[in-house]
């Protein structure tokens, strides 16, 4: 049974617009149900609906929607090597993206750097 509401139109709409204004063109974003607990210490993996595209660079950006205005964030150019914000929980999506794009962007100049 799914507790966890379905991304909006207007939810879409958002990340469009903000992953449009990122790379100056339109990214194909995909939606789709992800298994992951909520709390560390749950037993029972919870469906969460999710939104995933990848950029030019062969990075990978998910976000998680795990309640009424609540989301969880992360990318990765590895499968087992996931990166996020720092942040566990966001009650705003644009905060939510906009954090996820600018850790990523920090990663790749630490990166250049290394």
């Amino acid at each position: 049974m799914r507790t966890i509401p379905d991304i909006t139109d207007t939810e879409q709409w958002l990340m469009r617009t903000t992953l449009r204004e990122r790379y100056g063109r339109e990214i194909e974003m995909q939606f789709a149900d992800a298994e992951i607990r909520l709390a560390p210490s749950d037993r029972e993996l919870k469906i969460c609906p999710t939104i995933y595209w990848q950029a030019d660079d062969g990075c990978h950006f998910v976000i998680f929607k795990t309640g009424e205005s609540s989301y969880r964030c992360q990318f990765f150019y590895q499968p087992y090597k996931q990166m996020g914000t720092g942040v566990r929980q966001y009650d705003n999506l644009a905060e939510c993206a906009v954090a996820l794009l600018q850790a990523q962007a920090d990663f790749v100049v630490q990166q250049g750097n290394a």
